[in-house]
């Protein structure tokens, strides 16, 4: 008994040790009297054209402040996001004004000159915190765009540090409201030079306001961009979508199924031998095959699970950042994401098992570990060929061995437990089959039919509307990412959200149906895969946005780029595909359990 009661107090603080991972807390609470420190926290560098190849700051030659450096305490959304918060030793009070400070000397080599030439001409900037507000500055500057006739040779292009920030912070009582950065004292870094001795100094003005501690980070907000009549368009163009198709669904499946009901009723009082001489083809033809196993059932069953968490995972996190604002909070988004994608895993293994099990599935074992690593070892293996190439730049993306340690153990110890019960419960409870229709021993022939009919085109072409109705939302979320704009318009998210869950759900009945009327009971997968099949369109329009939208370059950061994007076109995959089984899942038990099968 005593051993048990230990095993189970060892086994919860290890829960709760990992459940503290994901607790956030402030240095403070943001309110400061006069005197009291207010730190700079560094963060990283790296060239503006690739914002996510980025470094640790004092990897280059920058010299610190008198204050000992400490390395801010990180978050594990913090980790895995690559910030390297480090106390940059500029000593700031709150609200006494400093005006061409010095706060550090350092001479540099001939090797620190070319490394700090390097990072001007790529156009370097970088990003520090400061009361959890961001704040980015530029490295230096090149005077080619200043002067004319300068060499041609790169080796004498004129490039210059700044050694000079000039901070301008807004306050109201006792907290800061907004910080601003400017730049000046440009050091010219002359090519050949054996040792440049700088002087880096700071000012700090403080300005009072009315603004309120609520509202600060709306002047961080681009409302001119985010709330752009083109963004009202496709929100309303996308609502006109679903009005539509909802219609189309409404109108002319329900009197075509109502026609055909009619005539199959018509034809039971007719004998076998006028029956035959009938007009009689359908949907109804199949039905001793519709309710067949499906293919690679296990496969099918872990995609379903998938689905439906992350289904369930997407609209807890954008109701839950709209309450919240968690954009306003440094890496909270994913740090929250994480641990509600581990409370979720019931879902997955819940959905999965009560699939497989309804369609005689044995091997349950299997599912379960498919399931809970499908997912998982998908963004593992992306994640790590990324890390790796991080770790090989030596980049600040590259995530440590505690945050990866971390990960697993979150894994080993919530998302598969969780996992594992939801299929124990899945497997117990509704997972009886209860098909309106046996299902005969022999499958029917596929008579052959049009081109556009085979499943392989109604996969390709069913994908288009699901797409269609998130395009301009896409094109928002990919500027706001991969610019490092703030995206705030969870209001619009949502609405999205809605709308694409509603025309694959649309898409994929009138698809089933075609499927069906041309007497192909092979429904499940191209239920799946026609609304899954917008995520091959969004993986190339990021083909697109990438060559058109942006000026990326490098291995690094292409494979950055492709690899977190596939991550993207890989969950709305599993989402969409699960949304358009389960429709036609319904719309196939609704109109056959209303068949009178002889």
């Amino acid at each position: 008994m005593k051993n048990w009661q230990g095993k189970s107090l060892a086994t919860l603080f290890a829960i709760l040790s990992f459940l503290s991972l994901f607790t956030t807390a402030d240095e403070h609470d943001h309110m400061y009297t006069k005197g009291d420190e207010v730190v700079i926290w560094m963060n990283t560098v790296g060239p503006l054209n690739n914002r996510q190849e980025t470094y640790p700051y004092f990897q280059l030659p920058f010299c610190q402040g008198p204050q000992s450096v400490q390395h801010h305490h990180e978050t594990l959304g913090e980790a895995l996001q690559g910030m390297d918060l480090v106390h940059s030793g500029i000593p700031i009070s709150f609200l006494e004004t400093k005006a061409n400070e010095p706060y550090c000397e350092k001479t540099l080599d001939e090797k620190d000159i070319d490394v700090l030439r390097y990072a001007v001409d790529n156009q370097y900037w970088y990003t520090m915190f400061i009361d959890d507000l961001p704040v980015s500055g530029i490295v230096g500057v090149s005077a080619d765009e200043t002067k004319e006739g300068t060499e041609t040779d790169p080796h004498f292009k004129p490039l210059s540090v700044y050694t000079h920030k000039s901070f301008t912070i807004e306050y109201n009582g006792h907290q800061i409201i907004s910080v601003s950065l400017q730049h000046a004292h440009p050091v010219e870094l002359k090519y050949g030079t054996k040792a440049l001795p700088l002087t880096f100094t700071y000012s700090v003005d403080w300005n009072p306001t009315d603004i309120e501690f609520e509202n600060r980070f709306d002047s961080l907000l681009e409302t001119d961009f985010f709330e752009h009549k083109v963004h009202w368009l496709s929100i309303f163009s996308s609502f006109m979508m679903v009005l539509f198709l909802t219609g189309l669904v409404s109108v002319i499946l329900l009197r075509t199924v109502k026609r055909d009901f009619t005539r199959y009723d018509r034809e039971e009082g007719l004998t076998d031998f006028d029956r035959d001489l009938g007009d009689e083809y359908g949907w109804k033809q199949v039905h001793g095959d519709v309710f067949r196993q499906p293919p690679r059932l296990m496969l099918m069953s872990a995609l379903m699970g998938t689905g439906s968490q992350l289904v369930i995972l997407s609209a807890v996190v954008i109701l839950y950042t709209i309450l919240g604002d968690l954009y306003a909070e440094r890496a909270t988004i994913l740090t929250t994401t994480i641990f509600l994608y581990a409370l979720t895993s019931f879902v997955a293994g819940y959905t999965s098992s009560r699939y497989y099990t309804r369609y005689g599935g044995k091997d349950w074992v299997k599912t379960v570990v498919m399931t809970a690593s499908l997912w998982p070892g998908a963004v593992s293996l992306i994640g790590g060929f990324i890390n790796l190439l991080a770790i090989y730049y030596s980049s600040s993306r590259a995530i440590s061995f505690y945050a990866l340690l971390s990960v697993v153990a979150l894994w080993v110890f919530l998302c598969f437990p969780l996992t594992l019960l939801g299929t124990v419960v899945g497997r117990n409870w509704g997972s009886q089959p209860d098909f309106p229709c046996r299902v005969n021993p022999i499958p029917r022939p596929i008579p052959e039919k049009v081109w556009y009919a085979e499943p392989m085109m109604i996969v390709a072409l069913g994908g288009i509307l699901p797409f269609g109705s998130i395009f301009i939302e896409i094109y928002f979320i990919f500027t706001s990412f991969w610019t490092y704009k703030i995206y705030y318009v969870y209001g619009f998210m949502l609405l999205v959200f809605v709308i694409l869950l509603i025309v694959s759900a649309c898409v994929s009945i009138v698809s089933t149906y075609f499927l069906l009327n041309s007497e192909d009971h092979r429904w499940h997968w191209v239920s799946f895969m026609t609304c899954a099949s917008a995520a091959g369109y969004i993986y190339l329009y990021s083909v697109y946005y990438f060559m058109v939208k942006t000026k990326m370059t490098g291995m690094f950061q292409t494979s950055f780029y492709f690899g977190y994007t596939a991550i993207l076109a890989l969950g709305m995959f599993c989402m969409l595909g699960f949304i358009g089984h389960t429709a036609a899942s319904q719309f196939v038990r609704k109109i056959y359990q209303n068949v009178k099968i002889d």
